[in-house]
Order: C-alpha cells, then sequence, then structure tokens
C-alpha cells in the first residue's frame, strides 16, 4: 500500500522515476490541488516556480528536488524556513553540457553555417575566402571550474587545447589556474562561461571585460543567460573582437528577441545543452532517489540549502 504522495511539476516521465520512489510511493504528473495539498515530495522542472504561495499550498512538504543545479526560481529560504531540503542533481547533465560546449565551439571554429551556404548556393569557388580555425593549439578559457568547468577541461585535452581556468570560490589547480579575469580573456581563443549567476557576476561579461578579449576569439555561455550584456556581446562580435558566440542560455527565459540573435556568427539553442536523451534520464534517476532518500530518512547527494536539517521549521 502507498504511503507517500509525490508529485510532478513539469513534464517528469513517471516510467522512469516510478522505480526510483519505490512501490510505497505514488506519483502524480499532473496533481489538483488538493493532491498538492497533501503531497511530501516534489520533482521540479527548471521553468517551474516554487515560491512562498506555492508552500502554503503544499503544507505537508517534506522535499523539493530540482531537476538540474539551477535554483533562479526556488525560494530556497522559504524552504529553509520550512525545514524543506532542496535537492539538486548536479552530476546527471554535467557532460551533456560539456558536449555542448565544443559543439558550439566546433561549428563556430569551423565556420559550419557560411560553409554550408557556400555548398548549398553553388558558390564552391569561394570556399578559401572563408577562414577555418583549429581547436588543436588554441587556448580554451573556463570561467567556473565546477563540475561542467572541469568536465569542458578534460574534452579539451583531448583536442589538443591548452587550458586557462579562473574560479574564486573554487580555485583550479595551479597547472592552469588564472588568478585574473581580464589575463585569462586576454590570453583565450575560446572562451566559456560556467559560473553561478550571483549579483556578482551579473553582467560579468561587459563592455570592460570585452575590451580585453583576444581579438577574433570565440565566446560560449552555457551557463546562466545573464552572466552577459547581450548589447555589448553584439557590439564585439559587429566589430570583429569576437568571431563568434553561442548561446545556449539566456535572461529571461523563453529568450526575448534581441539584435544579437541576428547576428551570422551567432548560434543559438534554447537551453537544451543539458538535456539530452540520456541526461534526462540521469537527471530524474537522481531527481528521483533524492525526494527517495528524504522520505526513507537518509540524507540526499546534493541540496541547494545545505543548513535545511538545522533549522527550525515553521509549518
Amino acid at each position: 500500500m502507498s504511503e507517500h504522495l509525490v508529485v510532478a511539476l513539469g513534464p517528469v516521465d513517471a516510467d522512469t522515476v516510478g522505480p526510483v520512489l519505490g512501490e510505497r510511493v505514488t506519483f502524480l504528473t499532473d496533481p489538483t490541488p488538493d493532491e498538492l495539498a497533501v503531497a511530501e515530495g516534489a520533482i521540479v522542472r527548471a521553468d517551474r516556480r516554487v515560491d512562498g504561495d506555492f508552500l502554503q499550498r503544499a503544507p505537508r512538504l517534506r522535499v523539493i528536488a530540482r531537476t538540474g543545479v539551477g535554483v533562479d526560481l526556488v525560494d530556497v529560504a522559504a524552504a529553509s524556513a520550512r525545514g524543506i531540503p532542496v535537492v539538486i542533481t548536479p552530476n546527471s547533465g554535467s557532460r551533456a553540457v560539456a558536449e555542448g560546449v565544443f559543439a558550439m565551439a566546433l561549428h563556430l571554429t569551423k565556420r559550419l553555417r557560411p560553409l554550408t551556404d557556400l555548398v548549398r548556393n553553388g558558390r564552391w569557388a569561394e570556399r578559401n575566402a572563408v577562414p577555418v580555425g583549429d581547436l588543436d593549439g588554441a587556448t580554451l578559457g573556463i570561467v567556473g571550474y565546477g563540475r561542467i568547468g572541469r568536465r569542458v577541461g578534460e574534452l579539451a585535452a583531448a583536442f589538443g587545447m591548452r587550458t586557462l581556468a579562473y574560479d574564486p570560490f573554487s580555485p583550479p589547480p595551479p597547472g592552469f589556474a588564472c588568478a585574473d579575469l581580464r589575463e585569462l580573456v586576454g590570453a583565450s581563443d575560446v572562451l566559456t562561461l560556467h559560473t553561478p549567476l550571483t549579483e556578482d557576476t551579473r553582467h560579468l561579461v561587459d563592455e570592460r571585460l570585452l575590451a580585453h578579449v583576444k581579438p577574433g576569439s570565440i565566446l560560449i555561455n552555457c551557463g546562466r543567460g545573464g552572466l552577459l550584456d547581450p548589447a555589448a556581446t553584439l557590439a564585439a562580435v559587429e566589430s570583429g573582437r569576437l568571431s563568434g558566440v553561442g548561446l545556449d542560455v539566456f535572461d529571461p527565459e523563453p529568450a526575448r528577441h534581441h539584435p544579437l540573435f541576428d547576428h551570422p556568427d551567432v548560434v543559438l539553442t534554447p537551453h537544451v545543452m543539458g538535456m539530452t536523451r540520456r541526461a534526462m534520464t540521469l537527471t530524474f534517476v537522481d531527481a528521483a532517489r533524492g525526494v527517495a532518500d528524504i522520505l526513507a530518512g537518509r540524507s540526499p547527494a546534493a541540496v541547494a540549502n545545505p543548513d535545511w536539517n538545522h533549522r527550525k521549521a515553521t509549518a
């Protein structure tokens, strides 16, 4: 007999999470208000908001599991005040996002869009007018050296790239640590962003920083949309200081059109680099495992509010 009710906020594959939650848990993908009021756990997709109003409508909630690591739309402080852990799944999509970085880097370095246009439009004779670059021997600058940043560095080594990394909170190994961000961007042929979005990092990539980038470099953002200033980025790509830009994340999301999107040397994806079939399966499994851990009285693998079990519940 079922003892616990867990609900989904947003599309969650019941066939994947059901076996992980176990026979004693009922999982509902489209809960009614009455069902939400008695739910003990919630598996929440990235675009769904969990705020104070939601928590009031779920008075029996014991755990929130976010599919991913971003908690921009989750009121973590309010959850902590209720003694509710916010489970995150940092390991499930890291490799997929890192591959996405290199998909964009290769697309822009190898000039796939203009070369496709040449062949498609019968302009073969103009092929030498399109300069094609290499990752081998190029320098990769990683801003933010967490799980994804480290995986990007591992892949860079396979491509024969030199790696530099900047992270004031989690210092990279001495072999390629760079203490100064401007020094990093000035030396990088490809710059990739993987730092969390905070008040200090919002528009980290702005007009002042872009003035220091290596001319002709490529900028890729698969981290958080707010890390770069789109107007300053457009000016840099129009001037040629940036030869290409790859964006998988935007501010806000869904993305609102910006003139940057229209530039031919910009490649765009709708925040899907961490949503491959394999990554999504792993994400659902990790989220469900975190819920099951809490319901069974175990500590989950990763939470966004590590102090949750030290706070006195107020509800």
